[in-house]
């Protein structure tokens, strides 16, 4: 064979050995990618439609965001809402940190296992189960925390539940339900710092709050934005808890208190489900945008 042919010949077998195989990886990435494309895009894509159009499938362009923003319910829905949503992500990164950084300095082993299981058992609850536990806490009537209650909020249940006890609520009930399983992971976000980090600082004299402060804190930069991000998603879509506090309270507190049960009421008590689809899209072009500003700020892609 001439040595063109074997060097055409070798290209060939070298191609095809550089041709694309299944990695490990992607046999690993495959079910979530379909999971992703069944529950995730094709209801997106489903959503925008109808957020488009109206009842007769005809586009609509702006119509539907526009009708549901002029609703006297709207308003009120995004102030809650985004109150709720200040109150929920500061106390959590502030508490989060800070038990985090807590459980880090023990020293005994077994006390920092104790804890880390203590922690995360009330995010084994599933959402509905949780909320109506903290129902029969915040009753003063059979409470085993009747003191506490009665002091903070008032002396019957629909004193608790008042209007402008529910964000603070909420973000107990929030806390209680995800903080665990968040601490356990900053946990082991400040085991993965360099030993040899700490004790320079030590050396150089900060003390353990000024560590905190200018060493792991900043460390954990990318793991806050993370917590951050999946915290904005889940709190956009508050229905669950006062979902079940006005049906115990007996329409003290309204259906419409939340984006999410105003799109439910739209959809399903209003058949109008094309209003519904556009304030689902509000919902989520804004935790878009404040997931955007959050991965700028904190670099969460960044290579180190």
């Amino acid at each position: 064979m001439s040595a063109p042919a074997m060097a055409a010949a070798g290209s060939r077998a070298g191609s095809r050995s550089r041709a694309w195989r299944p990695a490990a990886g992607h046999v690993f990435v495959s079910g979530y990618v379909v999971l992703l494309v069944a529950f995730g895009l094709v209801p997106t894509a489903y959503a925008l439609n109808l957020a488009f159009t109206d009842a007769g499938g005809r586009f609509a362009g702006l119509a539907n965001f526009v009708r549901t923003a002029q609703d006297h319910r709207f308003l009120a829905a995004v102030g809650h809402v985004g109150t709720y949503l200040a109150l929920w992500l500061v106390t959590l990164t502030v508490l989060v940190l800070a038990l985090a950084l807590l459980v880090h300095r023990l020293a005994a082993a077994w006390s920092r296992a104790v804890l880390r299981f203590v922690y995360y058992v009330p995010g084994a609850l599933a959402g509905a189960s949780s909320v109506l536990l903290w129902l029969f806490m915040l009753d003063p009537s059979v409470s085993p925390i009747d003191g506490v209650v009665r002091t903070l909020w008032g002396s019957t249940f629909v004193a608790v539940v008042a209007p402008g006890h529910l964000p603070w609520l909420f973000t107990i009930i929030a806390f209680w339900t995800g903080a665990g399983g968040w601490i356990v992971i900053m946990y082991g976000a400040l085991n993965s710092i360099p030993h040899e980090v700490i004790e320079a600082a030590r050396v150089d004299g900060a003390g353990p709050l000024r560590t905190a402060l200018r060493v792991q804190l900043p460390m954990l930069r990318k793991w806050i934005v993370y917590m951050l991000i999946l915290s904005l998603a889940a709190g956009t879509q508050l229905f669950v808890e006062p979902q079940l506090i006005s049906q115990a309270s007996f329409g003290v507190v309204g259906t419409d208190y939340s984006l999410n049960q105003l799109a439910y009421l739209y959809a399903f008590d209003q058949n109008d489900f094309n209003g519904s689809a556009a304030i689902a899209i509000d919902l989520l072009i804004v935790a878009l945008c404040c997931a955007g500003l959050f991965v700028a700020k904190g670099g969460l892609f960044d290579a180190d």
